[in-house]
């Protein structure tokens, strides 16, 4: 606490025993450590307004680290905690899956290799719930591992497997046509067991391959990006019609997770980078 405005400097020292040059020393040493920081900390707080204030820690470090800023992880998570930055914490979710029924069941075949060295090759999907005005609507998504893109998603008001999945599978090939064998991972849920996805898949010669039951963390990537999307965009609103919703997710997933958001999955690139990446090698 600064006394100079109470007491005169010159009294202080005296009280204190200490000279007024050395006073005025340490001064100057304490305004230097405030104000080192200056200049990191509107870093800081500018990459996690980027973010719309979903970045913890270790983004906000990758991105500096791409800035060229050279800061330890460490500083960055307690310049954070001074300015009282934290994104908004995960809610709890309910699974959607519906696993009691007769169809075929296929085998893991992923394995939990979440890795992929060339995009298309290896798909995940899943569906989850949101509110919009009192009524449940449902999102199903794709999501490719060699760059973590949601290649397709679709919002639906019903759970059958035309509304959700065979409309996402739709969606993804039309994006990102597979040009050799895909894997396509999900859980057991009847809209990806069912004749009319299994048909879907089977015209473009890909090999499915599901979870084993009630293994939850043999889909842990497309159950993870849902916690995500929930925590970073979907909880943050009060959706009032379908229009709506559906603009903000687009907003989300095209305008930033596909595009501009750091992935520490991806050793701090973006989707976009990593495509890139990875379509360089492969050719």
């Amino acid at each position: 606490m600064d006394h100079r405005t109470e007491f005169p400097v010159e009294k202080m020292c005296q009280v204190l025993g200490v000279s007024r040059s050395g006073y005025y020393r340490w001064s100057k040493q304490v305004e230097d450590f405030e104000g080192r920081y200056d200049d990191l900390d509107g870093r800081i707080q500018r990459s996690f307004e980027t973010s719309r204030g979903t970045y913890g820690s270790p983004r906000v470090w990758h991105d500096l680290s791409q800035q060229g800023v050279s800061v330890s992880r460490a500083t960055v998570g307690r310049r954070m905690r001074c300015q009282g930055l934290r994104p908004k914490r995960k809610k709890r979710w309910i699974s959607t899956t519906d696993s009691a029924h007769d169809f075929p069941v296929a085998d893991n075949l992923l394995g939990r290799d979440f890795t992929a060295e060339r995009p298309a090759t290896k798909w995940v999907s899943d569906i989850t719930y949101f509110e919009i005005n009192r009524q449940w609507y449902y999102l199903t998504i794709i999501l490719d591992l060699a760059d973590r893109a949601i290649v397709s998603w679709v919002i639906s008001d019903e759970m059958s497997a035309q509304a959700t999945t065979v409309a996402a599978l739709q969606r993804a090939v039309a994006n990102r046509k597979p040009t050799e064998e895909l894997i396509f991972h999900s859980d057991r849920g009847s809209q990806y067991s069912c004749g009319s996805f299994r048909e879907e898949l089977a015209a473009m010669g890909a090999t499915q391959s599901m979870s084993r039951k009630g293994n939850c963390w043999d889909n842990a990537v497309a159950e993870s990006f849902f916690k995500t999307i929930k925590t970073e965009c979907i909880d943050r609103y009060e959706f009032y019609n379908v229009r709506q919703a559906w603009s903000i997710i687009f907003d989300y997933i095209e305008g930033w997770y596909n595009t501009n958001r750091i992935h520490t999955t991806l050793r701090g690139l973006t989707v976009r980078q990593a495509y890139e990446k990875k379509t360089k090698l492969a050719n």
